[in-house]
């Protein structure tokens, strides 16, 4: 089956320019009164539904080619609009207070406002009806999806694995560098967050500038919005334990801790102010948007940060590969640091996390429900899955004598291309997917996962970091402790649905706003110690414990559950 390229200009000549011609353009126009349902195609059965999420992302234009070819197998396409210029709850926030969506919505942190505001379709009976979308989950685990009125109203479309796992890429949080300075030490072994910070420094100072002269960050912190993860919550993982997110669980007590408060904590935020204070860390961390902060990633500037890899790597690695900086070894591996030697890391969780806090969902503005779930169940089906993730054969990947899907160096340059991706590809990315295998047994469900793609993609400097780590990958470069997680994993799932409803709920708010204000003000600070002092007073103030208890009775649920 092995088979002939084809060029782009033999591609628009086919099938699928016929396609193309099809797609009419959508927009979302802001966030008020104009969310409504469109069905102003050239084929009158096609319907075009309409989407907001409330993260950042890339829109595609008008005439995307195979949201084109999409359109036409499954009489359905989709306008996507993402959040800019406000934060995802305010965002959520003019759209439920003006009473009209957009067909599909994903509220990030903001889902149980939806809900409550009675905007979101249940998915009960169409889960039924859409064997492909109820095969993402267990029965259990659809379980974990229902609200307070025993109904399932979203779906995370993460963390789905199909028949064997696959990964290869670490698409979690982790302290980050880039290889070139791991090279330049000579790959030193780096497990602690002070080694770390000393291979900086020492880089920095022999290495001031970039070759064209501009001056290097050596690290950065991103802290709008709910990204502030970036900077507050590593004392978990610090410590040696996976990703609750807002809480410690002591697995020998079954209790939780607070994470905010350990001595972790007060040595890490430590590190952080000396590293300040050395002019390590970017003086524009705590003002800095989340678009600022990619584009300054992808400059190749930044030597490291502490980020989930979903939310810079799909846009500054392409960026990279573009401009060349991935020759120069740019691109960024993980290490799974401790705050001391000798700690067994849990940066990586292995397998499946079912996050049930926030996903995709469908909203009582559509006017056709049930062509909105089968355009979701379609986008399952195998075929329609290789075209959003792996393009069009012939033109984005070729197939071999065994069936393995396998790109050329042109077609990989092509994928990461920004006028490419707008113009010809179509992930729906935050609609269902899977990870892991195909139905055909043989390929990986997305190319990251294909061993084959994941080798032929890396850049030369990349290569030479995995080898002399021994490292397959970038999940062996962390070499996490292979751990299975409790019944209560993750916590976040729970504290991220939480409302100001119940008292730990209102703690809960009061902690974000508080550590908001005040972790920036500890890390530029010049007296820390004084700085720290007053942030635990505020902190206090936001009475923590009221949220812990509350969260110790939802471990203790989950565990007397598992336990039946």
């Amino acid at each position: 089956m092995s088979q002939k390229k084809i060029s782009r200009k033999e591609f628009l000549q086919g099938t699928a320019a016929s396609a193309a011609g099809m797609m009419v353009a959508g927009s979302l126009g802001g966030m008020m009164g104009q969310f409504t349902t469109l069905t102003a195609m050239a084929d009158e059965e096609t319907v075009e539904f309409s989407a907001f999420f409330a993260m950042s992302g890339s829109e595609i234009n008008s005439d995307n080619e195979i949201a084109a070819m999409i359109a036409e197998q499954t009489g359905a396409s989709c306008d996507e609009t993402w959040l800019t210029g406000q934060t995802s709850s305010e965002a959520i926030g003019t759209i439920v207070a003006g009473g009209e969506y957009p067909d599909f919505i994903n509220g990030n942190d903001a889902m149980v406002s939806l809900y409550e505001a009675g905007a979101l379709i249940a998915w009960d009976d169409y889960l039924e009806q859409y064997p492909n979308l109820k095969e993402m989950y267990s029965d259990e685990e659809w379980d974990k999806f229902r609200q307070d009125d025993g109904k399932i109203y979203w779906a995370n479309v993460f963390q789905n694995s199909y028949g064997e796992d696959k990964t290869t890429t670490h698409n979690d949080e982790a302290f980050w560098i880039q290889a070139k300075v791991l090279e330049w030490a000579g790959y030193p072994e780096i497990k602690t967050l002070d080694q770390y910070f000393d291979l900086i420094e020492s880089y920095v100072a022999e290495n001031p500038t970039m070759d064209d002269g501009t001056e290097y960050i050596p690290y950065t912190i991103l802290c709008y919005d709910w990204y502030y993860y970036c900077l507050e919550n590593a004392p978990q993982f610090l410590d040696g334990y996976p990703n609750d997110g807002s809480v410690i669980v002591d697995t020998d007590t079954l209790t939780i801790v607070d994470y905010n408060t350990t001595d972790t904590a007060v040595r890490y935020f430590r590190k952080l102010n000396e590293e300040y204070n050395k002019g390590m860390i970017d003086p524009e961390f705590a003002t800095q948007t989340t678009d600022e902060y990619t584009a300054k990633l992808s400059t190749g500037r930044v030597l490291g940060m502490c980020d989930q890899w979903w939310n810079f790597a799909y846009t500054v690695n392409d960026v990279f590969t573009q401009t060349g900086l991935a020759d120069e070894g740019c691109n960024f591996v993980p290490l799974g640091l401790t705050i001391d030697e000798g700690m067994e890391n849990q940066w990586h969780s292995y397998g499946d996390t079912l996050n049930n806090s926030s996903g995709i969902a469908v909203t009582t503005s559509c006017k056709n429900v049930d062509a909105a779930f089968k355009f979701m169940s379609d986008l399952l089906d195998q075929d329609i899955h290789n075209l959003r993730f792996w393009g069009v054969e012939g033109v984005d990947y070729l197939v071999d004598d065994d069936g393995l899907f396998y790109r050329t160096d042109e077609m990989r340059a092509n994928w990461s291309d920004s006028e490419y991706q707008a113009s010809h590809i179509c992930n729906y990315s935050y609609f269902p997917q899977w990870l892991g295998t195909s139905r055909d047994g043989i390929n990986a469900m997305q190319p990251s996962q294909q061993s084959s793609e994941f080798f032929s993609d890396l850049a030369e400097p990349l290569v030479a970091c995995f080898e002399a780590y021994g490292a397959g990958n970038y999940v062996d470069m962390l070499g996490s402790a292979k751990v299975e997680t409790g019944p209560w994993y993750p916590m976040y799932s729970y504290s991220n649905s939480m409302t100001t409803a119940t008292a730990g709920g209102v703690a809960w708010n009061k902690m974000g706003e508080v550590k908001h204000e005040w972790l920036p003000k500890v890390v530029m600070s010049d007296d820390f110690d004084s700085l720290w002092e007053q942030y635990m007073e505020a902190y206090e103030g936001c009475n923590p414990q009221d949220f812990l208890d509350e969260m110790q009775e939802e471990l203790d649920r989950r565990i007397a559950a598992a336990e039946g």
